[in-house]
């Protein structure tokens, strides 16, 4: 949990550091994907986040992913998957 936090944390700090330049128009077309992809982990942490915080939480968010893999809808961000870990 701890690494996964630390990945999500610079990969965060990154995309604001392309949105940055993306004000000043210095950033790629392939450097916006990067930050919008992350922009999108943001904002799935968050939900997932709010799932947390509900009664019952234990049950539930194992739940909801699951339900989420069923119908093909991918609710965890990126770096709280097994798949896309770094070997």
């Amino acid at each position: 949990m701890k690494i996964a936090l630390s990945q999500e944390k610079a990969e965060t700090k990154e995309m604001l550091a392309i949105y940055k330049r993306y004000t000043m128009r210095q950033a790629t077309p392939e450097e916006m994907k990067l930050a919008n992809k992350q922009f999108f982990d943001v904002l799935k942490g968050l939900g997932i986040g709010v799932v947390a915080i509900l009664p019952f939480a234990p049950i539930t968010l194992p739940i909801v992913i699951k339900l989420g893999k069923l119908v093909g809808v991918d609710i965890l961000p990126s770096s709280f998957r097994e798949d896309d870990k770094p070997k």
